[in-house]
């Protein structure tokens, strides 16, 4: 429909609310509301099946680079669903102030009444909407983060958890207990964003027998769940290398959900302890205690560039 015909339709619309009654304008602006309705409800919910059809190859894919186009998708897909409804919202609205307006000039005492009220209006509600959207779209724009990432955000150091939906306006968060958060774009002063997911945890053990080293852990490693909130992946031996004349380094890591790294940095460690804890110096096990550390390997590429301490010095 282009603009000569819309007006053509807003004048003949508007011809027919000048000859009615209060009761039939009324029915015009409600059918306009529910018209708008049914339209942005049926649009979104075809952009919605198409993103959950993208969120399925998403997480079915092996291909790591290939997921995150699929969830960049994905994210664009959930903000055209907001910028569609915000669209057909607009529309009604325009066509409703159009056929309503009177076609003779305001007069002066009507036109700033109308001017206070915008005033009002846009600095109470329109500006809050503007700050949001303008920080969604530079978030977008600079890709803080996508749908299907967990992110952590300040200054709300408590708000974390997986991004459901990403719109211009606002981003819908489920944290690791089952909670929905909402939070205005403009609310975000940083973002905190885990790779892949998870995080990546190391522990190293010393130890001069190596079979019942490991032996031991193992046993141990066998009593952790795994799952998408637990361990995302079962611990396994990652490095065994001779540590002096009688001495071996075990290392184990695992990788789990942000707020979970409690698993491998107390349970497993306390669990390591644990058997000699009651022996003496010379029966025991492990010869030192366990030490844990996060292990990412990007991130250890990136600190090799950044440290340039000797280590001869």
């Amino acid at each position: 429909m282009n603009q000569v015909s819309l007006d053509a339709a807003i004048f003949e619309l508007r011809e027919f609310v000048g000859q009615a009654n209060a009761f039939r304008t009324m029915l015009i602006l409600i059918g306009l509301i529910i018209a708008s309705y049914i339209l942005s409800k049926y649009l979104a919910r075809g952009i919605i099946r198409f993103a959950q059809f993208i969120a399925l190859k998403a997480d079915n894919t092996p291909n790591e680079e290939r997921q995150i186009k699929y969830r960049q998708i994905e994210t664009y897909l959930s903000i055209a669903v907001a910028v569609v409804r915000a669209l057909v919202v607009a529309l009604a609205a325009y066509i409703g102030f159009r056929i309503l307006s009177p076609i003779e000039e305001p007069s002066g005492l009507a036109a700033i009444g109308a001017g206070t009220f915008f005033i009002v209006f846009a600095g109470q509600t329109i500006g809050m909407m503007l700050r949001d959207l303008t920080a969604g779209t530079l978030m977008i724009s600079e890709g803080w983060f996508t749908v299907g990432d967990f992110i952590k955000v300040e200054p709300f150091m408590d708000v974390s958890g997986v991004v459901e939906r990403f719109t211009l306006r606002s981003t819908k968060i489920r944290s690791l207990s089952g909670e929905v958060v909402w939070i205005h774009n403009q609310q975000m002063a940083a973002v905190h964003v885990t790779p892949r997911g998870v995080r990546t945890i190391a522990v190293d053990v010393f130890t001069a027998n190596v079979q019942e080293g490991r032996r031991a852990i193992e046993n141990i490693i066998h009593t952790i769940p795994t799952g998408p909130t637990l361990l995302a992946k079962p611990i396994r031996f990652t490095r065994e290398e001779k540590w002096g004349e009688d001495l071996y380094r075990i290392t184990v890591s695992g990788q789990t959900t942000p707020g979970r790294e409690w698993l491998i940095e107390k349970f497993l460690v306390n669990a390591i302890i644990a058997i000699d804890k009651d022996k003496p110096e010379s029966q025991r096990l492990f010869t030192y205690e366990p030490i844990a550390r996060y292990a990412d390997p990007v991130t250890e590429r990136k600190f090799r560039r950044a440290v340039r301490a000797r280590s001869d010095s």
